[in-house]
C-alpha cells in the first residue's frame, strides 16, 4: 500500500484565482484600485484570456499562471516601488496559496488617484 500517492483531482476555479489576486492587489499599499477598459477586456477575450475582474486577465495552464493587471496608483507614491511590491505579493500568493508557478505579472498603470 503506497500511502504517499494521492488519488483524485484538485481543480481550482478561475473565480478563486481571480479573487485571491484581487485581494492581493487591493491589500498592496499605494494602490487605489483596478482599472479596465472595454477595449482591453475585449482584446483579452479574443486572445483567449480568462477575465476574472475589472482590470485583470489571468491565463492558467497546467502548471503556470500569467497575470495581467491594470491598476490605479495613489498620487504621491513611488510608482515603480508600488508595482514591484505588487508583483512580489501576487507571486507569493499564487505560489503559496495555489501551488502554481507564476510565469509573469504584467502591470499597466492606467491612472493616478488624486487627493
Amino acid at each position: 500500500m503506497d500511502q504517499g500517492v494521492q488519488k483524485g483531482l484538485v481543480d481550482i476555479s478561475d473565480r478563486v484565482i481571480s479573487a485571491i489576486i484581487s485581494y492581493v492587489v487591493m491589500d498592496t499599499p499605494g494602490i487605489a484600485g483596478m482599472s479596465g477598459s472595454s477595449v482591453t477586456g475585449n482584446l483579452a477575450k479574443l486572445l483567449g484570456s480568462k477575465i476574472g475582474a475589472k482590470g485583470m486577465s489571468v491565463e492558467v495552464s497546467e502548471e503556470e499562471v500569467a497575470v495581467h493587471l491594470q491598476i490605479i496608483v495613489d498620487y504621491g507614491c513611488r510608482i515603480q516601488e508600488v508595482c514591484k511590491s505588487l508583483q512580489y505579493n501576487v507571486r507569493g500568493a499564487v505560489e503559496n496559496m495555489l501551488g502554481l508557478t507564476l510565469a509573469v505579472v504584467n502591470i499597466r498603470v492606467e491612472k493616478l488617484a488624486l487627493p
